[in-house]
């Protein structure tokens, strides 16, 4: 029997699925790309941003040489005017992971957005509820009326559950929380949610302290400002892609285009940048809890960080080997 069949067998016939989650800039992929070169591994992006194609150093993709080191999925999947649903990536993320297992390597799923995390790590079902078009023209007129805050804050009162862990700068996946809740009556995270995954999970997570983390984003942002964000903004609206797409809300992304407008300066459209992400790592920790012993969590904080890779790969050499 081959290694692969061997590490099936000792988990029940679960295929074997290593996760890094943790907040943005903490280092996952730095990680992901270490263990991908120590173990047969291949990685499953779980970022939603870094699904659409020309979308490239606002959403911190790896590089081509990166990707040439650890083969990659579910990078570049969409144009940036293209739905992409919860259901399409769990789908996919799926098919990539059973893929990757079956030619016997070790997929990694890698990635800081909790509900793509969820939808393969917990089985996640998105609600069966098929859209209802004019409640969402209400609720999109509603948001250019009101700003995306004000549907943020009707969330908050329908299903603070759903609110607490949704991705509040993606304006399609709060509409679609509420659009839910008014259709059924009933919160978004009541909806049915979850099936047994075919996976046999070992849970690793990045932390540092929130002074540290914050300053690595702020330098992230200025060295993407230096890479040339601002130009690939620009080309994007040059190509045609307008800032009223829900991938033109990303950080970075709309923060510059308000300054394309003649809304802020550059100054402010930057530091506006790094405020937001300081505050979308909050809510990533709510989606990844530090007290939650289903994730072991380690400190890439530590000067040594050739430690904290030598402990993830014991880690993962244990888990296979479980």
């Amino acid at each position: 029997m081959n290694q692969s069949g061997d590490r099936q067998s000792r988990s029940g016939h679960k295929q074997p699925l290593v996760v890094i989650v943790g907040p943005t800039a903490v280092g996952k992929s730095a990680l992901a790309l270490e263990l991908g070169q120590r173990f047969p591994a291949e990685i499953v992006s779980a970022d939603s941003r870094q699904v659409y194609r020309y979308m490239d150093i606002g959403t911190a993709k790896p590089t081509p040489a990166e990707r040439a080191l650890v083969p990659h999925h579910l990078i570049d999947v969409v144009d940036p005017d293209e739905e992409y649903t919860l259901a399409q990536y769990q789908a996919q993320a799926r098919a990539a992971i059973s893929d990757i297992g079956g030619r016997g390597r070790l997929p990694l799923l890698v990635g800081g957005t909790g509900l793509y995390v969820r939808a393969v790590t917990e089985g996640l079902v998105p609600p069966r509820v098929p859209p209802n078009p004019t409640l969402r023209a209400q609720l999109e007129e509603r948001m250019r009326r009101e700003g995306l805050d004000a549907l943020v804050a009707e969330l908050e009162r329908l299903d603070p559950v759903a609110a607490g862990r949704i991705d509040r700068r993606n304006p399609r996946r709060v509409i679609r929380a509420l659009e839910v809740c008014l259709v059924t009556g009933r919160p978004f995270s009541a909806q049915p949610s979850a099936t047994p995954p075919p996976h046999h999970l070992l849970r690793l997570g990045l932390t540092c302290p929130r002074a540290e983390l914050y300053r690595r984003i702020d330098e992230r942002v200025d060295r993407m400002m230096a890479e040339g964000l601002l130009e690939e903004v620009q080309r994007l609206v040059e190509m045609g892609y307008p800032f009223d797409l829900p991938s033109m809300s990303g950080i970075g992304y709309r923060q510059l285009g308000m300054y394309l407008r003649g809304e802020i300066t550059l100054a402010e459209a930057v530091q506006r940048t790094k405020f937001a992400t300081h505050r979308y790592t909050r809510q990533q920790y709510t989606w990844f809890r530090l007290d939650d012993p289903a994730i072991t969590w380690l400190d890439s904080s530590l000067q040594d960080w050739k430690q904290t890779v030598e402990t993830a790969a014991g880690l993962v050499e244990d888990f296979l080997q479980a």
